[in-house]
Formats: structure tokens, sequence, C-alpha cells
């Protein structure tokens, strides 16, 4: 029996001929043939680092041995159930989010993907509200499905058909490129956030919802809300009706120092979101919310019902992947490695010209790459060349190329990158910088 393995002679024709876009601009020129820790490997024998941790998925490494043997022994027993049906790992991992929130959000519902999560906290936050209308940052990504496709901004909403009704956006707190200032020139984000809401206040027809936001926005550039913004912001939600959302794909599970980015503030939503981080790399999400909530949702005939609501084996790998970060304490050592992480980005800026900013909480960080400080310029085609260089020199990196972010970085290793290879990647990162620096 050939497996999924095999090697055919030249895999690139087979690429143009049967594998088909979905809307990333290329593929990368190499053919992935397994990966380990903080590295991946190529069919051509080449060792690259991963900053990326996947798809900012693999956030224990990558073939993390507990995960595997959790992978082998569950899908031996339990892999797959009736949607009905409960299993152990199920209740196992509801009842560990549960008490990671503090038991405020003791009511949970485990999924798939980021996509459908937030399209299930969507639907939930209209059953209980009884309307229709959403709230998110211009420079949001929730994802690609009805709901949570309406609810972003940064790409993906010029097909030139319907969206989903009731679409509202307000502007992202933007410490670097600030849109309203103070006397001291920086960002005055509650006049930006009352201005917000009065252009909500003005096209609402009278059924606000909910607001989803990321408390630390991510596809649109890193961005780190200021402090008091998610207390502002859930008391602007509050005084109209709305239910708050956090949309916490890439910052829970101990990536930005603590289980979740919301304690950092101790601003707790009505609904959480979560998914990527917590399967390890496979598809896993939860939607987590209040007993009241999700009673009211059951009263007024809430159903999200998957085929893969509850699954056993995802589960019981959120456990794991749970268990795994309390007991070797990775939620803080995020924070230290952040930290370092951090320290020398920021040498980046105070070397290069074409780098703008570093910005970033634990190992969630980025960079800005602009053409000169004194204009802040975006260049993005300059971003393009250091991620090209930076793939040649063994370092895999994730640069914002959606239309007017381009030229941020977003830089996201394994929660279990060592300091070495946290080294390696910044020496990496910054002879790329220099070198296309150099060709100016």
């Amino acid at each position: 029996m050939k497996t999924a393995f095999e090697k055919r002679t030249d895999p690139w024709k087979d690429v143009e001929q049967h594998v088909g876009r979905y809307g990333a601009p290329f593929f990368i020129p190499e053919i992935i043939d397994h990966a380990n820790g903080s590295y991946i490997y190529t069919e051509s024998g080449r060792k690259i680092l991963d900053f990326t941790s996947g798809q900012m998925s693999s956030t224990l490494g990558h073939s993390n041995p507990e995960v595997v043997q959790t992978i082998q022994q569950a899908s031996a027993r339990l892999d797959h159930l009736f949607s009905g049906m409960l299993s152990r790992p199920s209740i196992n991992l509801c009842t560990k989010i549960a008490h990671s929130t503090a038991d405020l959000l003791p009511k949970v519902i485990p999924l798939t993907t980021g996509s459908e999560v937030n399209e299930a906290a969507l639907r939930l936050a209209k059953a209980v509200t009884g309307k229709f209308e959403v709230v998110s940052f211009n420079r949001s990504w929730h994802g690609v499905t009805e709901a949570s496709a309406g609810a972003t901004y940064s790409a993906a909403r010029k097909l030139g058909v319907p969206g989903s009704p009731g679409q509202l956006s307000i502007p992202t707190p933007y410490s670097y490129r600030p849109d309203f200032v103070n006397a001291a020139g920086s960002l005055d984000w509650q006049k930006q956030l009352d201005y917000g809401f009065s252009m909500v206040d003005a096209q609402s027809v009278g059924s606000l919802a909910a607001c989803i936001v990321e408390p630390i926005v991510s596809g649109g550039g890193i961005l780190v809300p200021p402090p008091g913004y998610l207390a502002a912001l859930k008391r602007k939600c509050h005084e109209r009706g709305m239910l708050l959302i956090f949309d916490e794909a890439q910052t829970g599970f101990a990536r930005t120092g603590d289980w979740y980015a919301f304690q950092h503030e101790e601003v707790t939503p009505d609904i959480l979101t979560l998914s990527k981080t917590l399967g390890a790399g496979l598809p896993l999400a939860a939607l987590v919310t209040t007993a009241q909530l999700e009673q009211a949702a059951y009263a007024n005939g809430f159903i999200f019902y998957t085929s893969h609501v509850n699954d056993p084996l995802v589960a019981a790998v959120g456990c794991t992947v749970m268990d795994i970060i309390e007991r070797d304490q990775l939620a803080a050592q995020a924070l230290e490695k952040g930290q370092f992480l951090h320290k020398g980005l920021q040498q980046l800026v105070a070397t290069h010209e074409i780098v703008g900013d570093a910005r970033g909480r634990g190992l969630l960080q980025g960079i800005e790459i602009i053409k000169d400080s004194t204009t802040k310029e975006r260049a993005a085609e300059l971003g393009n060349s250091i991620t090209t260089r930076c793939f040649q020199l063994g370092l895999h990196m994730n640069i914002v190329c959606l239309p007017g972010m381009g030229g941020v970085f977003r830089i996201a290793p394994p929660l279990t990158v060592s300091y070495a290879e946290l080294t390696a990647g910044l020496q990496i990162l910054d002879q790329a910088i220099t070198e296309v620096e150099a060709q100016l």
C-alpha cells in the first residue's frame, strides 16, 4: 500500500495540476517532510527554524512526544462519536478550561476551528439578545465563514457579493500610527473609542448584539491595546446591551504570559473563543461563556450541532496540552522568553533604519518594516524580501501581507522554544534585514 508520504518524482507538477489555491499569494517553495520541536525539515534536507508555530498553533512544538502519545492512545480507544454522546476526554476538557478562567466562564462547548467557534459565539450572542448587529475592529480577522467573515475587515471582503448583515466597525487602537492624538502626540484611545461608538450609534438600526475583538490584534499587525482600553470597551458594550466576545485564537493558553490575554487586564468577556493554541496543531476550539448566557441561549433555541462537536480524540489532546502548560509553568516561561525576544527585537529597531517598531506581549511579538523612520511609510516589498532571505537562511517568518498592512512580522515561536533557538532566530533576522537594507 502506498503511503501518504510517498515521494513522487515531480511534486510541483502535481501541485500545478491538482492543488487548489485558497488565498495564499503563493506556496512556500519547498516540500516539508517532517517537523520536530522548533524546526521543520524539507525533502531536500534543509532544517528551518519555525517562528510561526505552524499556523500559530503548534505551541508545544512540532511532534511533541506527549501529544503524539496521547494521539496514539486516544485513537486506539476513542476517535469520533455521535455528536450527542459524551466521553471522559470531552468532559475533562470542558472542566479544565472552566477552571482556567477561575470559573468566571464555567460553560464550555468544544468545537474545531477558529472560524467555526467565532461563528458559534456570534450565533449564541444573537440568540441571547434577539439582535443581529456585530461590531469589530477595522483591522480585524475572525475567520472566513459567514458571520466570522462579516466581522473581519482586514481582508476577504471584496468579493462583490452581500455578506452577513449588520456588520459595523470601530477604529483599531494602533499606538505606532495614532489616528486620534493627545497634546503629546500620542494615541488618545479614549477619544478614538468614543468616536468609534458614536459612529456605531449613528449607523445602528437599534439591534446591537455583540462586539468581537482580539485582546491583542494579531493579523492586523500585533497591536496591543493601551491599558484601560478593554475595560472601557466592555463598558461601551454593556451600556448598549451588547455582549463582549474576546477571540483568543492566538493569545490563549499561555502565549502572552497568562492563561488568557484578558487576564492581563482583568477584563472578563461575556463569551471567550479559543482555537489554534488549544489543539497543539490539531483542529480543536472551544466556546466559553457564563452559566446565565448558556442557559438563556439554550432556552431560546440555540443550536450549533456539528459532526465534530465534543470529539474525544482532539479533546484528549487538549487535556494533554493544558496539563503540560500547567506542569511546566509555560505561562511564566512565555513571559520571560518574550522579554528576551522583545529586547532582541528592540535592538533591531535601534540598529536598522527600516525597522520602525517592536511590540507584543510574551511570545507573541511583532516588528514593523518601514521605508524610513521620518515618514513611517509602509514597506511591504522590503518585508517580502526579508521574509524570502530569512527562509533561505533557515528561518520561517510570517509577514502580514494583507492590503494596507504590509511590512509587519508576526513572531510566535513555540512556548517550548529554547533561548539558543531564540538567539539563532534573531541573528538570522538581523542578517536578512542587514542584507536587504544594504541593497537600498
